[in-house]
């Protein structure tokens, strides 16, 4: 019986062994099904946001072959298509003095492969010198790695491969058509230089706003753990604030070259100004929920201040939103960037360690640096420094 009794409790825990073997083989599955499907999306969403540079980029190479195939009479050009992808790249949003710093390159690195084809004559000992100074002068002019390689590259066929029909340097004359018609081609893009710094400044502009709504509720609840994840989000923004520098440095460049865009260049260098007031007001962001973060820890407010702080602190974030809405639409933002800027002024009003009941050394800092961040908001509108201190209280004034 004894006997029995263990012959069936090894079946069953050899089925729980079968059953648990089944169920790990469909988790794998699973898993490894929602990992594709999500690379997948990923994936198309990627390239549906690149049509465009994927067209610019075969127009160029495609189009610099045909140019100086049919025109120039070079037999296979090959370097005019590569010289002209590899300067335009492959970005949604080309800079000028980057197309043009690569495109002058690639001319000299094959230009370089030329002449000392044309003097050294060739060999492994030549392929090794030109490619070493090729390296070399790709890392002064682009810090990328990729690009590095891909002018050691072209340097390397420039000597390895026969030369052309055309003599020495008609590889070089196909890397200047390259680049010259991917210059054209970044100069009279259609897409609009302001869209990707705009939306940047949207996305820099609402985390702020957030951040400041976080503060007020750590205040107003006195949980400092609040304060402290509106500074780790501040501090997570200076990437972004990068890119939106880089955007508008771009946008600014089109807009004064392109004359597509040329009508953009006002709105454009406004938005490098926003962009500027907006890394202050960030910067000054964090350095107002870190101390907010030490006066809730250490008690410095009683609750009429943290009621006056922390209505205030809500109505700059409100104002901030605004903000943020006018700087999505640069076409149409005059008005908007009013508003904005009449919300900032009302709220600037009231910080005034006496009016927001700031008894404390603590709360009087946050008070004080407060007025700084709205400072830097205020110019961000598009005002001057000194029109934008109009809108604070005097501190030597009583408000009580």
């Amino acid at each position: 019986m004894s006997q029995k009794a263990h012959e069936k409790g090894h079946h069953v825990e050899r089925d729980t062994l079968d059953e648990g073997s089944r169920l790990d083989s469909v988790s794998v599955v699973q898993r490894a099904w929602t990992f594709l499907s999500n690379r997948g999306k990923t994936g198309l969403l990627r390239a549906r946001g690149s049509v465009l540079s994927a067209l610019q980029m075969t127009v160029a190479g495609v189009g610099a072959y045909a140019f100086a195939e049919r025109v120039l009479g070079h037999q296979g050009p090959i370097f005019a298509a590569v010289a002209a992808m590899i300067a335009l790249g492959f970005s949604r949003e080309p800079q000028l003095r980057r197309v043009l710093e690569i495109a002058l390159g690639c001319t000299l690195g094959i230009l370089i492969g030329d002449l000392t084809l044309y003097v050294l004559g060739t060999g492994f000992h030549v392929a090794f010198f030109v490619v070493f100074v090729s390296v070399l002068l790709a890392r002064i002019l682009d810090p990328g790695p990729m690009f590095a390689m891909q002018m050691g590259l072209q340097a390397l066929l420039v000597v390895m491969l026969p030369a052309p029909e055309g003599g020495p340097l008609t590889r070089s004359a196909d890397a200047v058509v390259g680049g010259i018609i991917a210059l054209i081609i970044t100069v009279l893009t259609p897409k609009d230089p302001r869209r990707k710094p705009a939306r940047d400044l949207e996305r820099i502009a609402d985390e702020l706003a957030t951040s400041l709504h976080e503060t007020a509720a750590g205040v107003r609840d006195g949980d400092s753990r609040q304060a402290w994840h509106a500074l780790i989000r501040c501090r997570s923004l200076q990437p972004k604030i990068d890119e939106a520098t880089h955007a508008t440095r771009s946008a600014r460049e089109l807009s004064q070259y392109s004359p597509t865009h040329r009508r953009h260049r006002h709105e454009a260098r406004r938005l490098s100004d926003t962009v500027e007031q907006l890394d202050l007001a960030v910067r000054s962001m964090r350095i107002v929920s870190r101390r907010t973060t030490s006066m809730l820890d250490h008690g410095a407010i009683d609750s009429e201040g943290a009621m006056g702080l922390s209505a205030a602190l809500d109505e700059v974030a409100e104002a901030t939103t605004m903000l943020s809405q006018a700087v999505a639409d640069p076409g149409a933002q005059t008005s908007r960037m009013t508003s904005a800027q009449n919300a900032l002024g009302a709220a600037a009003a009231s910080f005034h360690p006496q009016k927001l009941g700031a008894v404390t050394f603590e709360a009087e800092t946050v008070v004080l640096l407060m007025r700084s961040l709205v400072i830097d908001l205020l110019e961000a509108t598009g005002l001057s420094h000194d029109d934008a201190t109009l809108y604070l209280p005097d501190l030597h004034t009583d408000h009580r």
